[in-house]
């Protein structure tokens, strides 16, 4: 039974309060408005009238399995994720989740964005109101659009979880349908992929080698561009997966596992995205380039995972992989002092002052920093930013990126052979004799998947094998219907054959020579082949009988 309570404020004002009886019957509960405290009403009327709405809504949500007990949602949003006292392994992740390492990195950097807000708040005070303002200000703070869309999907998924255990009656995360202009959804859309030709492909293929000064990027670059194969899987290949026993002569490529590259910077051996298990038909070109690559490279089993790859990295920098624990840069932050001066003081104490060395000693005991000596094995692979910016991005966009103290600036190159080898040292501008124009601008890694896939549509490639190839499922009904025959196979190995001599044709027709070996020998080989089809076809060709 609804009733009222006359109560007198500071500041000695009579108000009321609502107070209604809750479906368990057994207690009553106050009127409280979106800040959670109880609503102070100026009549007894309007506070009746209150109450008896709160206790039919109440009375209506408990018919429909909706009502929950408010002191069930008091337990704060930081709480639930995190676990009582701080304790993970009963966090929300560890309790309701059943994630592999990559998905865990992935949720807590979205909990990086969401906790700072919503840490402190009871699960029964969130409010749809407060997510679309705490959206709107991660938007107006620089985050890309798909990226906030992605913390709002975890938020989503956290206040369902906490609806399937009975702590709250609704989930407030969850969108209305509808909802909102239809003109202004272009704004969601992320930036326009870029991918290249075959041609594209192949000369980009060469610069990375000319950057690296090896192979191993011209046979990854070209692998990835007649494959489709994802970043971790290319990292990921071993030479027991590259295979000669393909369909008609051709070979094939067995995705088994990938490595994915934690934010701790250890590279962690798992299963391929979604399970992607498959066999990538590989034309014999193709399986001929990393054989003869496996065989020259001679790879040795790395020291983190005790295996050969067929891909090996540069080797350590800096120590190897990046560890967990305060930096060298947060040191000379909290100690007032440059980098500089810190590495002074652990490296060549003499050359600092001694209440400087005394005050960066201090902070480095505070901060519990530990040097990083030596070198690990995690060097022995690539690293995905490392490789992206200093082989890739220059290699596509004929720019290195800005670092301290320089620009972003053109890669100079000498004048030949073309398309120029990097000029490297100091004043290397200055004795460069040109620099590389740009082959797609704003081009990725990715890129080149999303290039393997434009290829096979143009080349009129069945949706199921270009599905398998990739690695993505179709489970629409048509998709149950279409099989994989060995006559598809063969006819894309055949045509992705056809577009991989029309590459080097192409490549021979700007340049003759590459300073790439392993370029250099396919260009004499291809011009050989050409030469040999050029003889047959004048041999056949009808001669003119004399008049």
């Amino acid at each position: 039974m609804p009733y009222t309570e006359k109560r007198r404020g500071r500041d000695g004002k009579d108000y009321h309060r609502a107070r209604y009886l809750r479906p368990d019957g057994k207690n009553y509960d106050t009127v409280k408005g979106t800040d959670g405290r109880a609503i102070k009403f100026p009549t007894k009327r309007t506070a009746l009238k209150a109450a008896q709405d709160a206790e039919s809504a109440a009375a209506a949500a408990a018919k429909r399995g909706g009502w929950v007990a408010p002191e069930k949602g008091r337990m704060t949003l930081g709480e639930y994720v995190r676990g009582p006292d701080e304790r993970p392994e009963e966090g929300w992740a560890a309790r309701s989740q059943d994630l592999a390492a990559s998905s865990h990195q992935s949720y807590g950097y979205c909990l990086k964005h969401i906790l700072p807000t919503f840490a402190d708040s009871a699960l029964a005070d969130i409010t749809s109101k407060q997510i679309d303002a705490w959206e709107r200000r991660e938007k107006a703070s620089g985050a890309a659009v798909s990226s906030v869309r992605t913390y709002r999907k975890i938020l989503h998924l956290i206040l369902a979880d906490a609806v399937d255990e009975g702590l709250i009656a609704t989930n407030v995360a969850a969108r209305r349908r509808g909802r909102g202009k239809r003109a202004g959804r272009s704004a969601a859309r992320g930036p326009e992929k870029k991918f290249t030709s075959m041609l594209g492909a192949l000369l980009l293929a060469e610069r990375a080698a000319l950057l690296s000064g090896r192979d191993d990027e011209f046979v990854a670059c070209t692998v990835k561009s007649y494959t489709g194969n994802r970043w971790g899987e290319l990292v990921g290949l071993e030479p027991e997966f590259v295979r000669p026993d393909g369909v008609a002569g051709h070979g094939l490529i067995r995705v088994e596992w990938q490595l994915y590259e934690l934010e701790s910077g250890e590279l962690l051996r798992c299963p391929p995205k979604d399970d992607s298990y498959r066999d990538i038909d590989a034309p014999a070109f193709l399986t001929r380039l990393l054989m003869d690559h496996v065989t020259r490279s001679v790879p040795a089993a790395c020291t983190c995972h005790q295996r050969r790859f067929v891909f090996r990295g540069r080797g350590s920098a800096g120590g190897g992989a990046r560890r967990e624990g305060p930096t060298l840069a947060d040191v000379a932050k909290a100690a007032g002092v440059s980098t500089g001066t810190v590495s002074n003081v652990l490296n060549r104490p003499e050359r600092v002052a001694e209440h400087t060395r005394a005050r960066v000693e201090k902070v480095v005991a505070e901060l519990g920093f530990v040097r990083r000596t030596g070198t690990t094995g995690d060097g022995e692979h690539w690293r995905r930013s490392g490789f992206a910016t200093w082989i890739f991005e220059p290699a596509a966009s004929g720019w290195f990126p800005k670092k301290a103290p320089y620009e972003r600036r053109p890669v100079p190159v000498s004048g030949g052979p073309w398309p120029g080898l990097p000029v490297r040292g100091r004043s290397s501008a200055g004795r460069a004799e040109a620099c590389w124009v740009p082959i797609k601008s704003g081009l990725t890694r990715h890129g080149l998947r999303h290039g393997h896939k434009v290829l096979m549509d143009e080349l009129g490639t069945p949706k199921v094998l270009v599905d398998q190839r990739m690695g993505h499922i179709d489970t629409s009904v048509s998709a149950n219907y279409s099989h994989v025959t060995t006559e598809m196979r063969v006819r894309l190995c055949e045509q992705l054959t056809e577009v991989w001599e029309a590459a080097l044709s192409a490549r021979l027709a700007l340049c003759r020579t590459s300073a790439v070996p392993v370029l250099e020998s396919l260009l004499r080989e291809h011009e050989a082949a050409l030469e040999g089809r050029a003889k047959i076809v004048s041999h056949l060709a009808p001669r003119r009988q004399p008049a």
